[in-house]
């Protein structure tokens, strides 16, 4: 890499490429917990379980090919 050169961000590269791997857990977010949510009148239910467990598959995935770049 040359001085001048920006770094490039290899996480958002990962993430993308992980993201097909957690389609289930999004799936659960965006179908089930959202559809949910919509329906409800008190205004307490919320997504917040649904949509970590989306993220922590992403994360999963993303860590050791983002540490092996790392190394």
């Amino acid at each position: 890499m040359m001085a001048d050169e920006e770094p490039v961000d290899q996480k958002k590269y990962f993430e993308d490429s992980c993201k097909p791997k957690c389609v289930r857990a999004w799936l659960d977010y965006q179908h089930g917990c959202v559809k949910r949510v919509e329906a409800d009148e008190t205004g307490h239910k919320h997504c917040t379980g649904q949509y970590f467990d989306y993220w922590h598959c992403v994360d999963k995935c993303v860590a050791p090919k983002l540490f092996e770049k790392l190394k």
